[in-house]
């Protein structure tokens, strides 16, 4: 038995050992790969990313050539360190921490050594790098903005870090990629796919030639182009239009949900984010945090949302039978709506009884604090009547990320009864407790894009198209589904009309709020929006400045435009963002301007003395 058992072991063994090796020289090819490595370099060539265009076919971005050198840690043999680093103008300190990360990343894939070297220095340099071993240059494409515009919509690009080489293996140390607005979105189409070049090296590592004569080599090919839905002369005139001040211009195409201008003040030159200054223009942007550039508050800021708001309370009253067009509410001059509260102030003449169209052109307060409370209050649970509230009002867009094609964004908020049962834990609220959001107040956010979604939704009684950026992709036209269907709002298309005409009147009528904005010969829907503004100042929660704001969409009847404008601390709404709104649509419609009083005013006037105010101590004007 023993001798069997020594026999079939030996035998077993036998089986292993002839399996194993059998393995490892016809299926395992790992040990190959790994000899590879060391026998064969690969070069990559590096693709030229797509042009970008705006709706018009204006060119946008392109590219220019810039020269980098690389690294090959374990290629590199002894040099005189101080002579090289003085040919690439750069410290030995600096030198140093980049060959250390280089030899950190992996001694046998290339890194940067120095980035983006300018064709003068990359020519002076190009003849004297035989004197360095495992250093060579690699050619780059950077971007050539053709435009000093929409920093904050076209984004920028810059090298890759590792959390991105991890997500995608397409990536090598030193690359770049798209780091935020279209350059981010569409990153994939952009950047092309990389060309790569095999060369056989012998056991003293030199260089032989392509490895089995380039048979397995690729060419670059070149990013796709694509066509954004921007219209470059109306972003350049809202930007413009924007100086000295701080907010946010979003305008959209109601009949394609295509966003045509997305301005961010204050904005900055894209420039300035290209080749070797980049860094230091990019921690300049950054630690300004006063005026903050690189936040962009057309898709970033959330702010309540002011009068601009009604016109959804308005649509959703109807909507629950709660009041018609023909409806009144008595103004006191505000609206007391419990004992021992602070009442909602308003301009109204005191005693006026207003129906549904004076409330919205002359923004009556009293009128949508009642509308509010009869659509809240129409359950008897009033957790059931908030909840069917926020319901229609993020039919429209509200309290989400819409689901855009941008790069980033914030979903604002529209509370509903898990909201306020977090807040008062002890069940201490009602309907009443909510009044404020019936003026756009309170608890209620949205950002810039979201107003004017939401405006687009009016303009067109009842849906709206996902806003997005794309429009072609090498002159193709987009054919997303998620950008072609409408998106249906839970209010009944006949139901806008009255609340349209009260917009249309605000412009129209003597007593409208935006009556000294209208534009001849365009007919303009709208709402004004004042504010409340607060800040905390040394720990102590001040009110500052109210914010302007205004909603519009032209012509009333086929919109061809829809938007919204917020300026920061701009007092109230008819006196900076009501004429901003209305430049904006004269300019896209028709091309140029008639109303040269206004364009003058917005032109040459600025916020930046009260911008100062909170740092300078100066005192503040609620409601002037």
């Amino acid at each position: 038995m023993r001798k069997l058992l020594l026999y079939f072991s030996i035998v077993f063994i036998g089986v292993v050992f002839v399996g194993r090796l059998s393995y490892l020289q016809l299926f395992d090819n790992s040990f190959e790969a790994l000899s590879n490595k060391n026998a064969i370099k690969t070069i990559y060539d590096y693709p030229e990313r797509g042009y970008i265009y705006d709706r018009n076919g204006k060119l946008l971005v392109s590219n220019q050539p810039a020269y980098d050198v690389m690294v090959i840690p374990r290629d590199v043999k002894k040099f005189d360190t101080l002579e090289f680093c003085s040919l690439l103008k750069i410290t030995r300190e600096k030198f140093d921490k980049a060959l250390g990360k280089a030899k950190r990343y992996s001694p046998r894939l290339p890194s940067v050594i120095v980035a983006q070297l300018s064709k003068n220095d990359y020519a002076f340099l190009q003849e004297k790098m035989r004197k360095y071993p495992g250093f060579y240059i690699q050619k780059r494409s950077l971007r050539d903005y053709q435009t000093n515009i929409g920093a904050n919509v076209l984004g920028y690009i810059a090298e890759v870090n590792p959390d991105n080489i991890k997500e995608d293996s397409y990536y090598q140390s030193g690359e770049l990629l798209g780091k935020t607005g279209i350059e981010k979105s569409y990153e994939e189409l952009l950047r092309g796919i990389k060309g790569k070049k095999y060369i056989q090296k012998d056991r003293f590592n030199r260089d032989i030639g392509p490895y089995k004569e380039g048979v397995f080599d690729t060419l670059p090919e070149k990013g796709k182009d694509i066509t954004v839905t921007i219209d470059a002369d109306l972003q350049a005139y809202g930007e413009l239009l924007m100086q000295n001040k701080r907010g946010g211009i979003v305008a959209i195409e109601p009949a394609t949900g295509e966003i045509l201008a997305m301005v961010s003040a204050p904005n900055y030159n894209p420039d300035l984010l290209v080749g070797r200054p980049r860094s230091a223009n990019y921690m300049k942007l950054a630690n300004d945090t006063i005026a903050k550039p690189l936040y962009d508050r057309a898709i970033l800021a959330q702010y309540a949302p002011g009068s601009p708001f009604k016109i959804l309370n308005a649509l959703v009253g109807l909507q629950e039978d709660v009041i018609t067009p023909e409806t009144k509410f008595t103004c006191y001059g505000g609206y007391s709506y419990a004992r021992n509260t602070k009442p909602l102030g308003c301009h109204c003449y005191p005693g006026s009884r207003n129906d549904m169209n004076r409330g919205i052109y002359e923004s009556c307060n009293a009128y949508f604090g009642q509308t509010y409370r009869k659509i809240v209050e129409k359950f008897d649970d009033h957790r059931q009547g908030i909840d069917n509230w926020a319901s229609h009002i993020r039919s429209f867009g509200l309290g989400n990320y819409l689901g855009y094609d941008l790069s980033t964004g914030r979903p604002g908020r529209i509370p509903d009864s898990k909201y306020y049962d977090r807040e008062y834990p002890n069940g201490g609220w009602r309907g009443v407790t909510t009044i404020s959001n019936s003026i756009g107040q309170g608890e209620v956010e949205a950002t810039p894009i979201q107003l004017a979604n939401m405006t687009a939704a009016v303009a067109n009684r009842g849906f709206f198209y996902t806003p997005h950026i794309i429009k072609k992709v090498n002159g193709e036209p987009i054919d997303i589904k998620k950008y072609t269907v409408p998106k249906q709002t839970t209010i009944d298309a006949e139901n806008f009309e009255p609340v349209i005409q009260g917009m249309f009147d605000v412009y129209r009528r003597p007593g409208g709020t935006a009556y000294y904005s209208q534009i001849k010969g365009i007919d303009i829907a709208g709402k004004t929006g004042t504010v409340e503004n607060f800040m905390v100042i040394d720990s102590v929660l001040t009110q500052l400045d109210d914010h302007s704001v205004f909603i519009a969409f032209a012509p009333k009847d086929k919109p061809k435009i829809a938007m919204a404008v917020f300026i920061e601390n701009g007092y109230w709404g008819g006196r900076w963002a009501a004429p901003i709104a209305s430049l904006m649509v004269e300019k896209y419609i028709r091309k140029e301007i008639t109303r040269t009083d206004l364009e003058y005013r917005m032109l040459n006037g600025s916020l930046e003395d009260v911008y100062a105010k909170p740092y300078s101590g100066k005192p503040f004007r609620i409601n002037e």
